[in-house]
């Protein structure tokens, strides 16, 4: 477990992702640890290396007494970074995580390229924290669980996901009050609003409509007036949009992202991202042997695929490569589409994309839906596969 030591305090965090894609800091919400980004990771580590940690006070880091700064906790970033190496970096953040990522961004412009400012604020009413802050050191943080998850998400995502809810309850009764307090202290005493028409880097503010703690009116609007050409969006969520709508998150954030990107030509552009998808699901020597056999018959429909099947649909966020795998596998079988059912299964079962279990229940599915004759067919024709590849292992 990666530990960094700053004035004596453990700070955690986690690298994940590929060296080469551009690095993005992810930083959570007061009461939450870096698990709040969970349900995002497998749409945004496709183009970037992702940087999480758990906030002082939060998670596996230390929790010392006593109130923490928004220069403290910013500072703390600021290390960990250093630690996992980076000398440049994008930044998203949720709520107390997106005033660190203001903070940051203020204090080491050199080091901040750009910023996602999620369900967050410059500027919260000082009174309503300094009693919060008092209630969880004399009571413990039961006292105000019920008062944080009413605004952490919203009723009707409560009654349609109880396990995370109930989860994201249990993670915020159990952490150290001392922690939660030194950070409630630095939401209380930030100084951030004056300070905001200083960033010069592209930031985009999102906003939750059913947030009630750090809505557009009063909060989100304040940040875009303030910082120079700041974007907005606006999400269908309350305030810990990362649970309640992950994808769409994850989409604003690799939308506003990517295009700081150098992109040359859009044709070429779209091209070279649907082969690196094309070969990451059907692997490179396949890939390489299809190629090859362009000819200028064929070149511009080899072209058109890539650029619309496999960065259009391919490079959509929804759903992972093991689900899309699947579909095409279940659609191509009721299609009697053979060749490319057979593509799409020793793709899948050679490059560990889904398992042998995961195929026949796919074909048992198809069997009901699409009829026994496709099934049985499937079924046969898998079986060539498994039996090629047992051979070939």
């Amino acid at each position: 477990m990666p530990f960094t030591l700053r004035g004596g305090t453990r700070l955690y965090w986690k690298r994940e992702g590929e060296e080469k894609l551009p690095p993005l800091v992810l930083l959570n919400s007061i009461g939450t640890d870096m698990g709040l980004w969970d349900a995002c990771m497998p749409h945004l580590l496709r183009d970037f290396q992702i940087l999480r940690m758990d906030t002082r006070g939060h998670g596996a880091s230390d929790a010392p007494e006593g109130d923490y700064t928004l220069t403290e906790l910013a500072e703390d970033v600021h290390a960990v970074i250093k630690a996992a190496g980076f000398s440049r970096v994008s930044v998203a953040g949720v709520s107390l995580g997106g005033m660190m990522a203001m903070e940051l961004a203020l204090s080491h412009p050199e080091i901040v390229e750009a910023a996602v400012l999620i369900c967050t604020s410059a500027e919260m009413d000082r009174k309503a924290w300094a009693d919060r802050i008092v209630k969880v050191r004399s009571e413990g943080m039961g006292a105000i669980a019920d008062l944080a998850m009413g605004r952490f998400l919203s009723p009707s995502f409560i009654m349609s996901a109880p396990a995370i809810a109930q989860s994201l309850r249990l993670g915020l009764v159990s952490m150290n009050a001392a922690g939660y307090a030194g950070a409630g202290a630095a939401i209380r005493d930030m100084a951030l609003i004056d300070r905001l028409p200083k960033l010069a880097l592209p930031v985009l503010v999102v906003t939750g409509t059913r947030d009630v703690s750090t809505p557009f009116t009063g909060h989100g609007e304040r940040l875009v007036d303030a910082i120079p050409d700041a974007w907005a969006v606006s999400l269908d969520a309350a305030h810990l949009a990362p649970l309640e709508a992950p994808v769409p998150l994850a989409t604003a954030i690799r939308r506003f992202l990517l295009p700081h990107k150098d992109v040359g030509n859009a044709a070429d552009t779209l091209y070279e991202a649907g082969l690196i998808n094309r070969r990451r699901v059907l692997g490179d020597e396949w890939v390489d042997r299809s190629l090859a056999r362009r000819t200028p018959f064929n070149t511009d429909f080899q072209a058109m695929i890539t650029r619309i099947a496999w960065q259009e649909i391919w490079g959509r966020p929804g759903l992972d490569d093991r689900i899309r795998r699947l579909l095409v596998v279940a659609i191509t079988a009721s299609l009697g589409r053979w060749e490319e059912f057979a593509l799409h299964v020793r793709a899948g079962l050679s490059r560990n994309g889904f398992s042998q279990d995961d195929l026949k229940e796919v074909l048992m599915q198809t069997a009901i839906y699409a009829g026994v004759p496709a099934a049985n067919t499937g079924f046969a024709e898998a079986m060539k596969i498994i039996e090629e590849l047992g051979a070939a292992s």
